[in-house]
């Protein structure tokens, strides 16, 4: 073929290939990013054991936390154990007293003279 126009033949071939390459080029892009997504998803020992010991330590504190308020929680049932006994005590002293008015006030008084 003289130098002049390409024959459709060859038309047809150049546009293919040139249609090929936008395509792996955006191929070649897809896998780049997966491969790099991929690698930054990955975590090293190094973070995992900074986190978990962030994560145990909060643990801790917190654990330290329930035992002072369930010390405190113990002493505060064991004060309300002694004022109840304490309380009862009382209502028993009190109905006691509560008879003896009871019974004085039904005996007839004598006179003084």
């Amino acid at each position: 073929m003289p130098h002049g126009k390409p024959v459709i033949g060859q038309q047809a071939e150049r546009k293919e290939l040139t249609m090929l390459f936008p395509v792996k080029k955006t191929a070649a892009a897809g896998l780049a990013l997966a491969f790099g997504l991929s690698l930054s998803g990955c975590a090293t020992t190094e973070y995992v054991d900074e986190q978990i010991a962030t994560v145990n330590n909060r643990i801790g504190a917190l654990e330290s936390k329930v035992a002072q308020v369930d010390s405190t929680a113990q002493a505060a049932a064991g004060s309300a154990q002694q004022a109840n006994q304490r309380i009862d005590q009382l209502s028993g002293r009190m109905d006691g007293l509560e008879q003896q008015m009871v019974l004085l006030r039904q005996t007839p008084k004598k006179p003084r003279n």
